[in-house]
Formats: C-alpha cells, sequence, structure tokens
C-alpha cells in the first residue's frame, strides 16, 4: 500500500471505493499497463460491507478465476453454491444431467472474509496504490468532463488528477451525485432482515430458498460453519413485525416449509436489516467518468445478484478502457463501449428485478417456468443458468424452452399443489 504523503500524480485512472467492483476494476486495469489510484474512506484494511447476501453467482467465477482468487477462497472456506428454490408447485432442486457436465457454481462466502482478500490482492498488485482513509468530497471538471477528484484523508484535502475516475463507491455513490449523474429509482415493496447462526443444519448442506408469493426467505451455508437467514416480506407486514423483530423473525422461519430449526442453532450479532432498498439504475457513463458496481445498478437483494455483477462491471470496464486510459486510444469511445455491455448484460435482468419488486404474485410466464422447473429436471436446470445469471431474460424465456414448459406443465393439469406449509407465517399464498 502507498501511503497518502507518498502517492504524487501522474495517475491514468483513480477509482473511489475499495470494495468488489473497485478492486477488481483496479488489479484488472493494472495487469493492462494502467496507473490505478485506488481510494478506500475506510481506513481499516480489514473493513467490509455488512448488510449482504453473501453470494456470488456463478457468472461471477470466471471474474475470480481471472483475478486468481479461486483457491484463496477455496482455502477460506467459501462454501461452492448449490441450492433449492421452494414454490407452490414443490421445490426446484438443478441437478446435472447424467451424461452431462456439472452445473456451473460461484460462492457463498460473508464479506468480512471477501472484502479484505480482494482488497489485499489490490493493494499487492504493481501499478496499483490502494489510498486508505481517503473520502472523495468533490470531482475535478475542465470544460464539462472529469478530470480528477478531491479527497479529504488523514493528511488533509487533496487533488488527484486523471485521464478517468470511477465510481465504485456503492448505491449512495458520492461520485455519482457529485457529478450529477440521474438516478432512476424504483420501489421495492419488500422489506428485509438477516441473521447469521453457527450450527444450523441444512439438508444436503444445500442453501435453499423460499419463493412464497410476495414473501421471501433464504438460508445460505457460508465459510466457517455460519449459514446467513434473511427474511423479504411484504412491506404490508412491516409494523407487526417491528413490534417485535426477534420473535417475528423466528416466527417466520418456524412457518417456512421444511424450515431449518433456528432453535438448535446460535445466532452470531444482531438481526440486521432494512425496511426500504429501492432499486437504482444511473448511466454508467459520462464524460471522463464511469461508474461499475452497485454505483451504477442497484438490484434487489431479493435475487443475491450484487456481488456478481460487482465483479463483472469491474471487469467489463477494464476490458473496455484499459487501452484509451494508458493513453493508447480513444476513452469517450472505450466508454461507450462499456456503456453498452452494461445495459446489454444487465438492462433485462433488471427490468424484471423492478417489476418483481412489487410483491406481486407470479404472472402467468413466471408461473408457467417456476412450476415446470419444479417438475422437469430440464427444466430446473434451465432455471439455474437464469438464476445464476449465466443467461438474459430473451434465452430463458425462449420458444423452446416456453413450449417445453407448456408440455411439461400440461402433464401435471388438474394433479393438486403440494400442501402450503408455512402459509400461517406468511399470511398465505395467491
Amino acid at each position: 500500500m502507498t501511503e497518502p504523503e507518498s502517492a504524487g500524480d501522474g495517475y491514468d485512472v483513480v477509482i473511489s471505493g475499495a470494495s468488489l467492483a473497485g478492486s477488481t476494476a483496479a488489479i484488472l486495469l493494472a495487469r493492462r499497463g494502467v496507473r490505478v489510484a485506488l481510494l478506500e474512506r475506510r481506513s481499516d484494511p480489514e473493513a467490509y460491507k455488512v448488510l449482504c447476501t453473501h453470494s456470488m453467482t456463478a457468472n461471477a467465477a470466471p471474474v475470480l478465476d481471472e483475478l486468481g482468487l479461486l483457491p484463496a477462497l477455496e482455502k477460506a472456506g467459501a462454501v461452492r453454491n448449490e441450492a433449492r428454490w421452494y414454490t407452490r408447485w414443490g421445490w426446484i432442486h438443478p441437478q446435472a444431467a447424467p451424461a452431462g457436465p456439472a452445473l456451473p457454481y460461484g460462492y457463498n462466502v460473508r464479506r468480512s472474509t471477501l472484502d479484505p482478500l480482494i482488497r489485499a490482492r489490490a493493494g499487492e498488485t504493481p501499478g496499483v496504490d490502494l489510498l486508505l482513509g481517503h473520502q472523495v468530497t468533490g470531482l475535478v471538471t475542465e470544460a464539462g468532463r472529469t478530470v480528477g477528484v478531491r479527497a479529504r484523508t488523514p493528511q488533509g484535502e487533496r487533488e488527484i488528477r486523471a485521464r478517468l475516475v470511477v465510481g465504485a463507491d456503492g448505491k449512495d455513490s458520492a461520485v455519482a451525485k457529485l457529478a450529477g449523474v440521474p438516478t432512476r429509482s424504483y420501489d421495492n415493496a419488500r422489506f428485509g432482515y438477516i441473521a447469521y447462526f453457527r450450527g444450523l443444519e441444512l439438508d444436503g448442506g444445500l442453501g435453499r430458498a423460499w419463493f412464497l408469493e410476495p414473501d421471501m426467505a433464504y438460508a445460505f451455508p457460508n465459510d466457517d460453519g455460519v449459514t446467513v437467514v434473511a427474511v423479504l416480506p411484504d412491506k404490508k407486514r412491516l409494523p407487526a413485525f417491528r413490534e417485535d423483530l426477534e420473535g417475528s423473525f423466528r416466527t417466520f422461519v418456524r412457518g417456512l416449509p421444511e424450515a431449518p430449526d433456528l432453535d438448535s442453532a446460535e445466532r452470531i450479532g444482531k438481526i440486521i436489516g432494512t425496511v426500504d432498498y429501492p432499486l437504482l439504475t444511473r448511466e454508467p457513463t459520462a464524460p471522463g467518468l464511469a461508474l461499475i458496481g452497485d454505483a451504477a445498478l442497484t438490484g434487489d437483494p431479493l435475487w443475491g445478484v450484487g456481488c456478481g455483477w460487482a465483479l463483472e462491471s469491474g471487469s467489463w470496464l477494464a476490458g473496455a478502457v484499459a487501452a484509451a486510459a494508458a493513453g493508447r486510444g480513444d476513452l469517450d469511445r472505450s466508454l461507450a463501449a462499456y456503456a453498452r455491455t452494461h445495459r446489454r448484460k444487465l438492462r433485462g435482468h433488471q427490468m424484471l428485478a423492478v417489476d418483481y419488486a412489487k410483491a406481486r404474485p407470479f404472472n402467468p410466464v413466471e408461473r408457467m417456468m417456476f412450476a415446470a422447473a419444479a417438475r422437469d429436471e430440464a427444466m430446473a436446470r434451465h432455471m439455474h443458468h437464469f438464476g445464476s445469471r449465466l443467461m438474459g431474460p430473451a434465452r430463458f424465456m425462449n420458444p423452446a424452452a416456453l413450449a417445453r414448459a407448456a408440455v411439461v406443465n400440461a402433464r401435471y393439469r388438474g394433479t393438486p399443489a403440494p400442501a402450503a406449509a408455512g402459509a400461517a407465517a406468511t399470511g398465505g399464498r395467491r
């Protein structure tokens, strides 16, 4: 790590935020010959994001591999994330085809493990100056273009100039606000609480999620024998839920179909959460500026995609702008290429998430696809690839997949749905 007073001018890129997206971009840019100042407002190198699903979907695995982090994650106890999903039609349990390849996987790992690991890797990368305790307070602009940042540091205010400024500073991005980047905010009609348990047994050691229409819950095994349990009910239930948070949380989980036994486990720390978590979408670029991770797009925590998209967006940016950021190309054209990739890869996913965040029951197409996935192994694998964000909505709902779902469901027409276990806890299903 470069001490603040020793870091001079001459950077190609300044990144605000040394978490997943920022550290990824810094590492991959520096490997391509770019000089990077990686700023982190917190002074503690072990700092981490507290409120998180602590899960990286399989789309993140290639980026983790490129970063060289897979051996370190495995050594740290990260859990390969196989999952089951409960629906009104029963469990969706994706499994590899008998003669086919293994299902792709990502990792469940607590941010207290992951964040220091990737930040340390960034700080060790030649070409990256990791500057802790540097909080961006302003942008330097010339002729309508961002050309640097002003930062508050333990040694006082300083200015750092670069060809490109990157905001990797989360959903409340100061960089985006200072640049005046428009933000589209979409209401989330669910609230969420999360707790950590040690010694919580999950059948087969597999994570699980419950789609209860409109309520939602999940339990994911993580490193060091800790399981993350989250509940995401409709906001209509919030006043009653708040009256007794501990009791409400446990009652909700007890009512889940095949519920994990919280009473047999030790809760670690407080129950934490948020009652208002809107979905945010921003333009990912402006002259001399790029946004990555939650600063560009904040998804619904219900889907557990934020970590994976943070890693991917950092990688997309590095691949698009590295040459230009080092002075070997047209930066505006490179930023436009990154913006196109970001929109093409994520816009469709976000549109579906925004619609489902209204806390509505499944629409007809979702009912068809989820029902078929609970009844058919091929459709379950198809659902797994979509849930892992390895395919977009258009491919997920392609004509062949819709046709197969229709055929599968036709075989079950008139068959009673599984007993609605947990209806008392969730207010029933529609």
